[in-house]
């Protein structure tokens, strides 16, 4: 069971717990382990990669599955960000969409904090 503590962490790091918990039908357990799944995602190191080396290909894809993943878990802040950076990509505005980082390294740094507790 997640600890009052706990959920107002997560919360304060931007992410949704009543929503996430709705998704994942109020099951405590199952939302902590998917979140604690996140911790090994590599989209974001990925999209890091990707923008230090100017391949705007995997810039849009590792964005597009950090949106995806954000979303799911109700990582709202993160995703709100990832979301921005994808229209920006899309729309062919890679200078403003890599601008976008140092918020969203900040973003993931602060669920990631969150998460670990």
């Amino acid at each position: 069971m997640m600890d009052e503590g706990k959920k107002i962490r997560l919360k304060e790091a931007g992410i949704n717990v009543e929503e996430a918990l709705s998704r994942f039908m109020d099951n405590e357990m199952l939302l902590e382990r998917f979140l604690n799944k996140f911790l090994t995602d590599g989209s974001f190191a990925l999209l890091k990669e990707a923008m230090a080396s100017g391949d705007r290909d995997t810039q849009l894809r590792a964005s597009h599955t950090l949106k995806g993943v954000c979303g799911n878990l109700s990582i709202t802040r993160l995703y709100e960000l990832a979301t921005s950076q994808v229209a920006l990509m899309r729309a062919d505005r890679w200078e403003e969409a890599e601008s976008m980082m140092p918020e969203m390294e900040q973003a993931y740094e602060a669920a990631i904090a969150a998460i670990r507790g």
